[in-house]
């Protein structure tokens, strides 16, 4: 008698757990979970100074990059923020700096109304959720996802999250892009060259 192969994973139950995780952490402690991932993205990948980065704004407890990027802009860098120009696509990415005029988008994220349309050569991506092969997991509208397989070169793929986001297997669907490295408050770990 042949066993039955596993079922699939409830991404939709884990996704909720993981983020009702991160919401429980008080805003002293997302500061200084920040404040730490921040300081190995400083460590780690010093040559992201020159390059333009692409990243997100913080929402629901994610870490807070933005003192970062603004150092780095003033060595030359460049942000920019994820745009939503049609549902369902890869997305497009406006300049940000710290005057740059922001208004929600369709899911309450500030997202800029005007700037230049930039091509990220980094993205730095929040995790909800990652696994031992690099795998993350998202919001579930798999507009990252997306974005990496569309873009050539492929930009380099940094997670960004805490220790609390580590899971065994977020049960990789064909679509799914690995991260290149995951930074969280314990330091960086590298799943590819």
């Amino acid at each position: 008698m042949t066993s039955a192969p596993p079922a699939p994973l409830d991404r939709r139950a884990l996704r909720q757990r993981l983020l009702a995780d991160r919401l429980a952490l008080s805003s002293e402690a997302v500061g200084l979970l920040s404040e730490a991932v921040c300081g190995h993205l400083l460590a780690g990948f010093p040559e992201l100074a020159g390059k333009v980065v692409g990243f997100c704004w913080p929402v629901q407890n994610e870490p807070d990059l933005r003192p970062v990027l603004t150092l780095w802009q003033a060595r030359g860098g460049r942000a920019a923020l994820p745009v939503v120009t049609v549902p369902n696509a890869p997305l497009a990415f406006r300049e940000w700096t710290p005057e740059t005029p922001l208004a929600p988008d369709r899911y309450g994220i500030p997202t800029p109304t005007a700037g230049n349309w930039l091509v990220p050569e980094v993205l730095l991506l929040p995790v909800n959720g990652v696994d031992r092969l690099g795998y993350r997991l998202g919001y579930g509208g798999g507009f990252f996802d997306r974005t990496l397989a569309s873009l050539d070169p492929r930009p380099l793929a940094i997670g960004v999250g805490y220790e609390i986001a580590w899971v065994a297997d977020i049960g990789p669907e064909p679509h799914d892009e690995p991260l290149d490295a995951l930074i969280t408050e314990a330091g960086i770990t590298r799943f590819r060259p």
